[in-house]
């Protein structure tokens, strides 16, 4: 075996380094087909010549666009919601509120392309909406009710609020102020940054659209849940700006014929987040209001309780908006829009002619989309003179759809000579437009075929390439690589069920529970004793901790946990916790810093630790208050003072200074390359703490414990690589983590940012929540540098036997993904399921793998094991 490591090493290497090179090719390439743009129909849509005469006479003149970031419907409509002028106007019958359905993504750039162009937009727009300085999703060449009110010269166009709005119509706002959407920590000056300007321009008569983009609700939710004490102050405060337009819309002469609708982007979650589709997170609310509804509509009761989870009053389409605001406001539906005019408003218009052309226009315009699709023959007028024979025409979705085309357009001329619109036809007219809009919408994506085998044949190789690397070093030989290469399998065929991949935490709470259970059997069975089984207990105890601190996934993610049912609700156990995990890292910390003298050693642990103690105090106190209290209150006023910009920039500071010292002192050599390793693993974990949530930061001390007792424990490289990865990817969902854009935790991103800088919020806000898994990436690497202190041939190579390992599981589990994405890219939850697992797959493999365990896991290898 020494002869064949010899000469297989330097192969193993290349072999290593080839199939870690095709991980971000073979991923990107796959994305590239798999996330394409949707293609959209140029051009500004037009008024064609129906037989009806000329367009209805819009009611509206200009329109007030207010939209409330992840104002969920339960916010505005619900007992103890803080929009009480908002729910009167309701009663009275001069507001009439939706639910909207937010299809998945649940993010702002595809939501405002979904309410502009009244499309269903790409899940791309999901990646692109988090790159501030991204312009390539620019609406401006597309057909949209912001073009066509600039088109028709309405009056200017002003935007105030999230600068998404300018980032998707560069050059459309005659006047404007933009603020970031991605700045969470700032509930206040977010939104007086837009209300500043209401006032003045509700005076001038110049413009005829007003968006105005509302943050402060949607970063209250990300910091701290939809049942945060700040959020209802802030549901007054929007409530209050409604009453302002309004009243205006009331008292002016040149606004007595403005639109003011109120909406949500989208919701949220029970945790505060969004991006997936669960109820909350898909269930915005929408609301028309003006003097001029009380001649149409009905008053209906507020607050009022749901029909559903979130479904209050009827539920329209997110999409509806577009058609509905163009008939509303008297331009053409743009060309690209699946919506359809929402019912409730065509009793502004009197005549039948009026309601039957706004109704056949939003029709045929969508009809143009789906001729597009499936050709035109089928719903020529000529194509059947009488009743869809059945023996004739298959039962499919689109043949039943040109059935119903052809009797709703030859009943049309009728209908619209007529004195009284049938009901009947309204109904089935509205009908076929949602029927339309169901089919086109979940129509699969025009995917490049190409690319995603040439992605996945990519993958295949580095899995190859990875598994003959290990070959050759001999991973098979021993069988301990045995339960790595089950684990790999497994999981690989888990990822073609949705229910699993939501869920996907149960397999590995399960797996490394076995896995932990197996390794104490082997040690008492090895030992003889039964005292050995002291180190397994201690870690299946703390195991089982670990699984029960956050639930997660989409079926369990509000039932009770450990911070629910036992930290929330006794502040002073959580903070006694915390104090513990600091105090631990302190005394951890301390002794590793044996270069320097022993004053300077302790005046260093301290400034770093009770800065970083304060920082997380100061910062849980603004962002969840109700875990501040008693002893914790106390210690937070004599910490008083320091903005949390400047604490956390100190926090950061000092880390900086003590990794340099770390490098410093492993140029040494011997033992104190083995101190630098071990210092930076314990400055690591004072950062985990720093960028993870207050209720996670126990988490870390249950860690450690975990790895002392491993670190007990005589494990092989093939072990210890196993270990690792359960308890890498175990710690990512035990902290909230899941498969769902939403459990994204972006509350810390800012940490010592003044504004917004993708490079330094990306790195915050991964380590924010990769937490667990760097950790143990770290923790990994002290257990191989204490099995090469071993010596023997087997020491001198455990760093590339555990890299090779890894890159097996990381090329496998990509390939698996992207086959499970290639054959279920028709299925119901692609979007919704499948779609966010690859990107979650792309940040496990770029950024866990390739970044923290194969460069930043190296480099702290070479710190620990300098000459």
């Amino acid at each position: 075996m020494m002869a064949a490591s010899k000469t297989g090493f330097p192969a193993s290497t290349l072999l290593l380094a080839l199939a870690n090179l095709l991980i971000p090719v073979s991923v990107i390439v796959f994305a590239t087909g798999f996330f394409p743009y949707k293609p959209f129909i140029p051009g500004l849509a037009e008024y064609e010549a129906l037989e009806y005469g000329p367009p209805p006479e819009p009611p509206f003149d200009r329109m007030v666009f207010m939209v409330v970031d992840a104002l969920r419907s339960d916010f505005v409509y619900a007992e103890g919601s803080g929009f009480q002028f908002t729910q009167s106007l309701i009663r009275d019958g001069a507001a009439i509120p939706f639910t909207a359905n937010a299809r998945s993504p649940t993010v702002t750039m595809p939501r405002i392309k979904s309410i502009t162009t009244g499309s269903i937009p790409s899940f791309v727009d999901l990646i692109l909406n988090i790159d501030e300085g991204d312009t390539s999703s620019s609406l401006a060449a597309q057909d949209t009710w912001l073009a066509q009110l600039k088109a028709a010269r309405k009056g200017k166009l002003l935007m105030y609020g999230d600068d998404t709005w300018l980032k998707l119509f560069p050059d459309t706002f005659d006047r404007h102020d933009g603020t970031s959407s991605f700045f969470v920590a700032d509930f206040t000056e977010v939104d007086n940054n837009v209300t500043r300007n209401i006032a003045g321009e509700l005076a001038n008569e110049d413009w005829g659209l007003m968006v105005l983009h509302y943050l402060g609700l949607d970063h209250i939710g990300h910091k701290s849940g939809p049942r945060s004490s700040n959020m209802v102050p802030k549901q007054r405060e929007m409530d209050s700006i409604v009453k302002t337009l309004y009243e205006a819309i009331e008292a002016r002469d040149h606004l007595k014929s403005t639109l003011l609708v109120v909406c949500g982007d989208h919701g949220m979650n029970d945790a505060g987040n969004h991006g997936a589709s669960s109820p909350g997170e898909t269930s915005p609310a929408l609301i028309f209001l003006s003097p001029k509804l009380k001649g149409i509509a009905k008053p209906v009761t507020a607050p009022t309780k749901p029909k559903g989870e979130f479904d209050y009053y009827n539920m329209v389409e997110q999409s509806d908006i577009a058609p509905t605001v163009a008939a509303l406001l008297g331009f053409p539906v743009s060309k690209n829009n699946l919506g359809a005019v929402i019912p409730d408003f065509l009793s502004f218009w009197p005549t039948a002619s009026d309601k039957v052309q706004i109704l056949i226009r939003n029709a045929r315009q969508i009809l143009g989309i789906v001729t597009a699709a499936f050709g035109d023959s089928l719903f020529a007028s000529d194509a059947a003179t009488g009743p869809c024979d059945p023996c004739t025409l298959e039962p499919t979705d689109i043949n039943e759809l040109a059935c119903e085309w052809r009797k709703l357009s030859r009943l049309a001329p009728a209908m619209a000579a007529a004195a009284v619109v049938e009901e009947d036809w309204l109904v089935a007219t509205s009908a076929w437009l949602r029927k339309a809009q169901e089919l086109m919408s979940s129509m699969a994506s025009n995917y490049d075929m190409s690319r995603l085998f040439a992605g996945q044949g990519l993958a295949i190789a580095a899995t190859l390439a990875s598994v003959v690397a290990a070959y050759v070093l001999g991973a098979h030989e021993s069988g301990l690589a045995m339960p790595l290469a089950l684990v790999t399998i497994l999981y690989g065929v888990m990822m073609f069920a949705s229910s699993y991949v939501e869920e996907e935490q149960h397999f590995w709470y399960w797996a490394s529970t076995i896995w932990l259970a197996w390794l104490g059997v082997r040690a008492i069975h090895r030992s003889g004793r039964l005292s050995t089984a002291a180190w397994p207990l201690t870690a299946l105890t703390m195991l089982r901790l670990i699984r029960s601190w956050n639930q997660t996934g989409q079926k369990f993610a509000g039932e009770p946990d450990m911070v629910k049912l036992l930290l929330t609700p006794k502040p002073q156990l959580l903070w006694t916790l915390i104090c513990l995990t600091y105090v631990l890292a302190a005394f951890q910390t301390l002794p590793n810093l044996s270069g320097l003298p022993f004053i300077l050693a302790t005046s260093a642990t301290s400034v770093l630790v009770s800065a970083a103690f304060a920082f997380k105090l100061a910062f849980t106190a603004e962002d969840a208050p109700e875990l501040v209290t008693g002893f914790a209150k106390a210690l937070n006023v004599r910490f008083e003072g320091q903005s949390l910009l400047s604490r956390a920039r100190m926090v950061f500071a000092v880390l900086s200074l003590l990794v340099v010292f770390a490098a410093y002192q492993s140029g040494r050599g011997g033992r104190h390359a083995r101190s630098s390793a071990r210092l930076l693993h314990h400055l690591y974990t004072l950062l985990a703490m720093t960028q993870s949530r207050a209720t996670n930061i126990p988490l870390l001390l249950l860690y450690t414990v975990l790895f002392e007792c491993l670190a007990s424990a005589d494990l092989s490289v093939a072990e210890i690589t196993t270990s690792s990865l359960l308890f890498q990817y175990a710690s990512f969902f035990a902290s909230g983590g899941s498969n769902a854009i939403s459990s994204v935790d972006l509350s810390s991103a800012y940490n010592g940012i003044g504004g917004f800088n993708v490079v330094a919020v990306g790195v915050l806000t991964f380590v924010s929540n990769w937490a667990g898994p760097i950790f143990w990436t770290s923790a990994t690497n002290l257990l191989l540098l204490q099995k090469r202190s071993q010596g023997g041939d087997a020491g001198r190579h455990v760093l590339r036997r555990h890299l090779t390992l890894l890159t097996v599981f990381t090329t496998a589990s990509v390939a698996f993904v992207m086959a499970a994405c290639t054959a279920l890219r028709t299925h119901l939850f692609i979007w919704t399921v499948f779609s966010p697992k690859y990107l979650y797959c792309m940040a496990w493999s770029l950024g866990q793998h390739l970044v923290i365990n194969v460069a930043y896991g190296s480099l702290l290898f070479w710190v620990g094991t300098r000459q």
